[in-house]
């Protein structure tokens, strides 16, 4: 993950990225540190550049939770930090599956959530987005 700082402005923000295609054509970064809060953008079932774990819901899920705690990690948070996290997936029926990858990640830690149906990602093999909230004393700071 890179990082860089908002220099241009007086206030503590500090930006990751995952290095990702669609990071510089959308105009996004994977994650924000602004004062305490940590904002993670959505993440899915990308590993290095490719999209892995096709047609299944519940691997994707755990891919997609690894890349959030990476983002994190690039800010010197961690999962535990979690106080939010919104899932989308292709497929409600899939829920327990994703379910299941959410809770061996954030058991302990149970953040609010929200699960809904999206009709797609911006790829038609990816089945799961993962994003999140952390709260983490000092992160925009670095």
């Amino acid at each position: 993950m890179a990082e860089e700082r908002d220099q241009a402005a007086a206030r503590p923000v500090r930006r990751v990225s995952s290095g990702t295609a669609w990071e510089p054509v959308v105009g996004y970064s994977r994650a924000v540190a602004a004062g305490d809060w940590i904002f993670v953008s959505g993440c899915t079932s990308v590993a290095g550049a490719e999209i892995v774990h096709a047609g299944d819901a519940y691997r994707q899920a755990v891919q997609a939770i690894d890349n959030v705690r990476s983002a994190l990690d690039g800010l010197g948070a961690g999962l535990a930090d979690v106080v939010r996290t919104r899932i989308y997936v292709t497929d409600i029926s899939q829920w327990p599956q994703v379910g299941r990858a959410h809770a061996e990640a954030f058991g302990a830690v149970r953040p609010a959530t929200s699960m809904v149906q999206v009709a797609a990602l911006i790829d038609p093999a990816l089945l799961v987005e993962v994003e999140a909230v952390a709260y983490r004393p000092g992160a925009g700071r670095g």
